[in-house]
Protein backbone atom coordinates (compact mmCIF):
# COMPACT_ATOMS: atom_id res chain seq x y z
CA UNK A 1 0.00 0.00 0.00
CA UNK A 2 2.41 2.15 0.81
CA UNK A 3 3.98 1.29 -2.62
CA UNK A 4 1.45 4.49 -3.96
CA UNK A 5 2.70 6.92 -1.57
CA UNK A 6 6.58 6.33 -2.69
CA UNK A 7 5.80 6.45 -6.12
CA UNK A 8 4.23 10.16 -4.91
CA UNK A 9 6.80 11.36 -3.76
CA UNK A 10 9.52 10.02 -6.04
CA UNK A 11 11.52 8.28 -3.22
CA UNK A 12 11.73 4.32 -2.82
CA UNK A 13 13.09 3.80 0.84
CA UNK A 14 16.00 1.45 1.50
CA UNK A 15 14.41 0.65 5.09
CA UNK A 16 11.22 0.54 5.36
CA UNK A 17 10.69 1.25 8.99
CA UNK A 18 11.72 4.70 8.77
CA UNK A 19 8.40 5.18 6.34
CA UNK A 20 6.65 2.65 8.68
CA UNK A 21 7.61 5.47 12.14
CA UNK A 22 6.88 8.44 10.09
CA UNK A 23 3.74 6.97 9.19
CA UNK A 24 2.64 6.19 12.98
CA UNK A 25 0.85 8.72 15.12
CA UNK A 26 1.64 8.64 19.14
CA UNK A 27 -2.02 7.56 19.51
CA UNK A 28 -1.21 3.94 17.99
CA UNK A 29 2.00 3.05 18.79
CA UNK A 30 5.74 3.60 19.64
CA UNK A 31 7.92 4.20 17.92
CA UNK A 32 5.85 6.74 16.67
CA UNK A 33 6.79 10.02 14.42
CA UNK A 34 7.74 13.07 16.40
CA UNK A 35 11.47 13.18 16.81
CA UNK A 36 10.94 12.48 12.44
CA UNK A 37 8.67 15.45 12.39
CA UNK A 38 11.79 17.70 15.04
CA UNK A 39 14.21 15.99 11.81
CA UNK A 40 12.10 17.03 8.47
CA UNK A 41 11.07 20.36 10.20
CA UNK A 42 15.27 21.53 10.36
CA UNK A 43 15.78 20.39 6.99
CA UNK A 44 12.16 21.73 5.66
CA UNK A 45 13.10 25.30 6.74
CA UNK A 46 16.84 24.86 5.12
CA UNK A 47 15.80 23.75 2.03
CA UNK A 48 12.97 26.26 1.71
CA UNK A 49 15.27 28.90 2.65
CA UNK A 50 18.21 28.21 0.56
CA UNK A 51 15.14 27.82 -2.68
CA UNK A 52 14.35 31.50 -1.76
CA UNK A 53 17.91 32.38 -1.53
CA UNK A 54 18.89 31.20 -4.60
CA UNK A 55 15.67 32.27 -6.71
CA UNK A 56 15.34 35.88 -5.29
CA UNK A 57 18.85 37.23 -5.06
CA UNK A 58 17.22 40.80 -4.61
CA UNK A 59 14.57 40.16 -2.10
CA UNK A 60 15.86 41.57 1.37
CA UNK A 61 16.21 39.19 4.03
CA UNK A 62 12.65 40.08 6.19
CA UNK A 63 10.84 39.69 3.03
CA UNK A 64 12.86 35.99 2.95
CA UNK A 65 11.63 35.26 6.70
CA UNK A 66 7.99 36.32 5.70
CA UNK A 67 7.90 34.08 2.57
CA UNK A 68 9.64 30.88 4.03
CA UNK A 69 6.90 31.57 6.71
CA UNK A 70 4.25 31.10 4.86
CA UNK A 71 5.86 27.95 3.13
CA UNK A 72 6.43 26.10 5.91
CA UNK A 73 3.60 26.95 8.09
CA UNK A 74 1.49 24.38 8.76
CA UNK A 75 -1.96 25.35 5.77
CA UNK A 76 0.56 25.16 3.06
CA UNK A 77 2.13 21.40 4.41
CA UNK A 78 -1.54 20.62 4.73
CA UNK A 79 -2.41 21.33 1.42
CA UNK A 80 0.24 19.51 0.00
CA UNK A 81 -0.11 15.94 2.47
CA UNK A 82 -3.85 16.02 1.11
CA UNK A 83 -2.28 16.31 -2.45
CA UNK A 84 -0.57 12.77 -1.61
CA UNK A 85 -3.53 11.71 0.37
CA UNK A 86 -1.43 10.74 3.05
CA UNK A 87 -3.98 10.59 5.63
CA UNK A 88 -4.74 7.38 3.81
CA UNK A 89 -1.50 6.22 4.80
CA UNK A 90 -0.97 7.09 8.59
CA UNK A 91 -1.28 4.79 11.21
CA UNK A 92 -3.44 5.95 13.98
CA UNK A 93 -5.08 5.28 16.92
CA UNK A 94 -8.76 4.22 17.31
CA UNK A 95 -9.73 7.68 18.95
CA UNK A 96 -8.18 9.49 16.60
CA UNK A 97 -9.49 7.44 13.58
CA UNK A 98 -12.78 8.15 14.97
CA UNK A 99 -12.47 11.45 15.17
CA UNK A 100 -10.98 12.63 11.71
CA UNK A 101 -7.48 12.78 12.60
CA UNK A 102 -6.42 11.52 9.36
CA UNK A 103 -7.79 14.92 7.83
CA UNK A 104 -6.89 16.92 11.00
CA UNK A 105 -4.26 19.52 9.82
CA UNK A 106 -1.80 19.35 12.51
CA UNK A 107 -1.34 15.81 11.72
CA UNK A 108 -0.98 15.79 8.10
CA UNK A 109 1.58 18.50 8.39
CA UNK A 110 3.39 16.97 11.57
CA UNK A 111 3.72 13.31 9.44
CA UNK A 112 4.95 15.26 6.17
CA UNK A 113 7.86 16.78 8.05
CA UNK A 114 8.31 13.37 9.62
CA UNK A 115 8.71 12.03 5.89
CA UNK A 116 10.96 14.57 5.14
CA UNK A 117 12.97 13.75 8.21
CA UNK A 118 12.65 9.73 6.90
CA UNK A 119 13.68 10.12 3.54
CA UNK A 120 16.77 12.25 5.18
CA UNK A 121 18.40 9.52 7.25
CA UNK A 122 17.29 7.08 4.91
CA UNK A 123 19.10 8.67 1.81
CA UNK A 124 20.67 12.14 2.41
CA UNK A 125 19.93 15.37 2.27
CA UNK A 126 20.43 15.86 -1.02
CA UNK A 127 17.76 12.81 -1.18
CA UNK A 128 15.48 14.93 0.97
CA UNK A 129 16.22 17.83 -0.77
CA UNK A 130 15.06 17.01 -3.95
CA UNK A 131 11.88 15.19 -2.54
CA UNK A 132 10.68 18.87 -0.67
CA UNK A 133 12.11 20.53 -3.86
CA UNK A 134 9.74 18.78 -6.21
CA UNK A 135 6.60 18.84 -4.04
CA UNK A 136 7.02 22.51 -3.15
CA UNK A 137 7.60 23.22 -7.09
CA UNK A 138 4.39 25.11 -7.80
CA UNK A 139 4.60 27.02 -4.66
CA UNK A 140 8.04 28.41 -5.26
CA UNK A 141 6.99 29.63 -8.58
CA UNK A 142 4.19 31.27 -7.92
CA UNK A 143 5.81 33.41 -5.86
CA UNK A 144 5.96 36.91 -7.13
CA UNK A 145 8.89 38.96 -5.25
CA UNK A 146 7.46 42.26 -4.25
CA UNK A 147 3.79 41.33 -4.18
CA UNK A 148 2.27 41.69 -0.33
CA UNK A 149 1.64 38.45 1.34
CA UNK A 150 -1.82 38.32 2.05
CA UNK A 151 -3.83 35.54 4.39
CA UNK A 152 -6.46 33.63 3.21
CA UNK A 153 -9.21 35.66 4.48
CA UNK A 154 -7.94 38.97 3.12
CA UNK A 155 -7.79 37.72 -0.17
CA UNK A 156 -11.10 35.96 0.29
CA UNK A 157 -13.06 39.39 1.42
CA UNK A 158 -10.78 41.02 -1.59
CA UNK A 159 -12.50 38.24 -3.96
CA UNK A 160 -16.01 38.53 -2.92
CA UNK A 161 -15.57 42.41 -2.75
CA UNK A 162 -14.13 42.59 -6.57
CA UNK A 163 -17.37 40.14 -7.57
CA UNK A 164 -19.57 42.80 -5.40
CA UNK A 165 -20.82 39.52 -3.43
CA UNK A 166 -21.34 40.15 0.65
CA UNK A 167 -18.45 38.92 2.57
CA UNK A 168 -18.10 35.74 3.93
CA UNK A 169 -19.54 34.43 7.99
CA UNK A 170 -17.49 32.50 10.24
CA UNK A 171 -19.11 31.10 13.11
CA UNK A 172 -17.87 28.40 16.04
CA UNK A 173 -19.01 24.59 15.13
CA UNK A 174 -17.25 22.47 17.75
CA UNK A 175 -14.12 22.71 19.66
CA UNK A 176 -11.97 19.06 20.45
CA UNK A 177 -9.21 17.63 23.07
CA UNK A 178 -8.33 19.04 26.35
CA UNK A 179 -8.25 22.91 27.41
CA UNK A 180 -4.16 23.25 26.69
CA UNK A 181 -4.36 21.51 23.44
CA UNK A 182 -7.76 22.32 22.02
CA UNK A 183 -8.91 22.26 18.08
CA UNK A 184 -11.41 24.51 17.33
CA UNK A 185 -14.03 24.40 14.39
CA UNK A 186 -15.08 27.43 12.37
CA UNK A 187 -17.39 27.34 9.09
CA UNK A 188 -17.29 29.54 6.65
CA UNK A 189 -20.24 30.61 4.87
CA UNK A 190 -20.87 32.52 1.34
CA UNK A 191 -24.65 32.32 1.17
CA UNK A 192 -24.60 34.21 -2.40
CA UNK A 193 -21.91 31.36 -3.99
CA UNK A 194 -23.74 28.35 -1.69
CA UNK A 195 -20.95 27.76 -0.37
CA UNK A 196 -19.66 26.33 3.30
CA UNK A 197 -16.33 25.34 4.08
CA UNK A 198 -15.29 23.97 7.40
CA UNK A 199 -11.67 24.67 9.17
CA UNK A 200 -9.50 23.67 12.29
CA UNK A 201 -7.01 24.68 13.99
CA UNK A 202 -5.60 25.12 17.17
CA UNK A 203 -7.03 28.67 17.28
CA UNK A 204 -9.87 30.39 16.40
CA UNK A 205 -7.50 32.65 13.96
CA UNK A 206 -6.03 29.30 12.29
CA UNK A 207 -9.61 27.76 11.74
CA UNK A 208 -10.63 30.87 10.25
CA UNK A 209 -8.03 30.69 8.08
CA UNK A 210 -7.86 27.34 6.70
CA UNK A 211 -11.91 27.62 6.21
CA UNK A 212 -11.38 30.65 3.88
CA UNK A 213 -8.24 28.56 2.36
CA UNK A 214 -11.03 26.13 1.77
CA UNK A 215 -13.87 28.53 0.70
CA UNK A 216 -11.09 30.09 -2.34
CA UNK A 217 -10.38 26.71 -3.21
CA UNK A 218 -13.84 25.84 -4.09
CA UNK A 219 -14.47 29.45 -5.76
CA UNK A 220 -11.73 28.03 -8.15
CA UNK A 221 -13.33 25.12 -8.96
CA UNK A 222 -15.50 25.06 -12.28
Amino acid sequence: MTNRLEQAIGHQFSDSNLLLTALTHRSHSSPHNERLEFLGDSILNGVIARQLFDRFPDVPEGDLTRLRANLVRQDSLRKLAERLALGNFLRLGEGELRSGGSQRPSILADALEALFGAIWLDAGFDAASAVIVRLYGDMLTAIVPGQPIKDAKTRLQELLQGRRLPLPKYSLTGTEGEAHAQQFKIACEIDALHIRTEGNGGSHRAAEQMAAELALERMQQP
